[in-house]
């Protein structure tokens, strides 16, 4: 395959209809290509808005390979702003969250920037008077990010300065963040203390497709699944179930559970698991719970909130939601081999705090470094990132119930172990990737 993606036709000889070329894993042309298309024309998401409550608060992450601050400007909107100094280029925050007052002050020379990134003073600024300095981008401030987009209280970020809208990038999918928000009988959710932080020697998007295979648990979960219902049945299986086995047993559910469960996807490569049911569905109800949904809701929209089970929501590019458990993962790419896995969780405000128990203590068994789930998909994962160096094949398969007739500018519903998600993920990493490169010919 061609190293030099300068042109649409470049790119788009990575991936067919049904198959992609090893090289979307193992390319580090590659990775530079998402790193500078992909990442910078997708909505990426930044963090919650309740990591930066109050004015001054910043947080530190990245969009891609870039350097981002989230900070609480003295308006009360959330601002994203490149983490670097207009003036020499120094990162102007490396705490991964504070509180910066009114102003971020560069620790270099002190330039000092409003929290919306505006310049606010230069020391000794009489030694540019008449240099030209007041014509040039480094005095405008710290650049802000191409747009920003609060939505009920998740941050998403566009780094180009135009481009698709987020209205028009999400659409539909939204509705898996709306029922997240809407179980908690307060409508709000609250980030709970520092992400589960994972290191995976993989491709970030091995992690992506991972969310919607559901051909693999019974398989790979084995180990660890399989043995602790061995164990549990070896007691007599005892009732009621405690909440840990609620949250393992179900990874090894039969093809016929998954199949049965559904996939929906939408398009630019959103798509969720667990249509009619999921692995969250027969979770032991919590005491009072339903009564302060009701209360806050009505009897049916709290039924129809609560009966809501989706598994797994793909935001393309590289997040997933959990809204039933509350949980997020973010799947930070570091190289073509190399993806930091956060995992955060979420309070729902004016619930009981039994059921931000269960979410991290799924949190702890399913995502920590020192879960006893996560091991199985991370040596899958570094096992696939070894194979594909191989010269046994150029490419990998995505066939799993396609059809030539696929269109992804359509939302679709269909049988729960389709690899539809996948493919729908590749026309979408296709079309960020090249919506703003030249057509022409294959570089």
């Amino acid at each position: 395959m061609s190293h030099t993606f300068t042109t649409a036709e470049s790119v788009t000889r990575l991936v067919n209809s049904h198959q992609v070329h090893r090289d979307v894993y193992t390319s580090e042309a590659v990775y530079r290509l998402e790193m500078q298309q992909l990442f910078c024309n997708a909505w990426v998401y930044v963090g919650h808005d309740s990591q930066t409550p109050a004015k001054g608060d910043y947080y530190t992450t990245q969009v891609g390979d870039q350097p981002v601050i989230q900070v609480r400007h003295s308006d009360g909107e959330i601002k994203v702003l490149y983490n670097r100094c207009p003036h020499k280029g120094t990162k102007i925050a490396i705490d991964r969250e504070g509180n910066t007052g009114k102003f971020f002050r560069c620790p270099y020379h002190a330039w000092s920037f409003k929290t919306d990134g505006c310049l606010l003073a230069i020391p000794l600024k009489k030694g540019y008077v008449g240099t030209g300095l007041d014509k040039t981008e480094n005095v405008k401030g710290i650049k802000a990010v191409g747009a920003v987009m609060n939505y009920r209280g998740f941050i998403f970020a566009r780094l180009a300065e135009t481009g698709i809208s987020f209205e028009d990038y999400f659409g539909e999918s939204l509705s898996s963040i709306d029922n997240m928000v809407d179980r908690s009988p307060e409508g709000r959710l609250e980030a709970i203390g520092p992400p589960l932080r994972y290191m995976h020697q993989c491709n970030w998007k091995m992690l992506v497709e991972n969310q919607t295979d559901t051909c693999h648990p019974m398989v790979a979960h084995e180990s660890s699944a399989g043995t602790a219902i061995k164990l549990w049945q070896e007691l007599g299986s005892p009732e009621p179930k405690p909440p840990a086995m609620q949250i393992i047993a179900p990874f090894m559910s039969p093809y016929e559970f998954f199949e049965d469960m559904g996939i929906r996807t939408w398009p630019n490569g959103h798509g969720h698991t667990g249509v009619y049911h999921s692995i969250h569905s027969d979770y032991s109800a919590i005491a009072g719970y339903f009564e302060a949904m009701v209360a806050s809701y009505g009897d049916e929209r709290a039924r129809q909130i609560l009966d809501e089970n989706r598994h797994n929501t793909v935001y393309f590019p590289n997040i997933m939601i959990k809204g039933p458990i509350q949980q997020l993962r973010n799947f930070i790419p570091l190289g073509p081999d190399k993806t930091l896995v956060e995992s955060y969780i979420f309070r729902l405000v004016g619930a009981p705090d039994e059921l931000l128990a269960r979410t991290a203590m799924y949190n702890r068994m399913v995502n920590a470094p020192t879960s006893i789930v996560g091991h199985d998909d991370l040596e899958m994962y570094e096992r696939a990132q070894e194979g594909l160096l191989s010269n046994g094949l150029d490419w990998v398969n995505i066939q799993r119930l396609h059809s030539d007739d696929e269109d992804y500018t359509q939302e679709a519903v269909e049988n729960g172990t389709t690899e539809r998600q996948m493919r729908n993920q590749f026309n979408a990493w296709l079309k960020f990737n090249t919506c703003s490169l030249p057509s022409g010919g294959v570089a």
